[in-house]
């Protein structure tokens, strides 16, 4: 889906078929970032530093606690942990992440 927003920089990530965009990043961790994942492809489990907010712009994904079509938006509080799966369509997420992330699994 990354391929909407060509104009953005685009970075690979070690999990295949997810790219990031950074749109601001904070000495603290916290970040605004574009996420692209292809059909069926995963972000790692990771928990929350603090808040994350994810808007669901294209395609949707699910995990653990329900499937987000798209439109949708999540909060989820400081030290919740999940792993998004993208759906069928792939999926692109508008994410704010307050103090960052901590990934929870070893890149493949």
């Amino acid at each position: 889906m990354s391929q909407a927003y060509p104009q953005l920089d685009w970075k690979s990530t070690s999990w295949p078929g997810v790219r990031l965009a950074f749109l601001e990043s904070l000495s603290d961790g916290s970040a605004r970032v574009l996420i692209s994942m292809d059909p069926d492809c995963g972000y790692p489990a990771h928990r929350h530093n603090g808040v994350e907010e994810v808007f669901v712009i294209d395609g949707g994904y699910s995990d653990g606690a329900g499937t987000y079509p798209a439109g949708s938006f999540q909060r989820f509080a400081a030290g919740s942990a999940h792993a998004p799966v993208a759906g069928p369509q792939g999926a692109l997420l508008l994410a704010w992440a307050e103090g960052g992330i901590e990934i929870l699994e070893k890149a493949p």
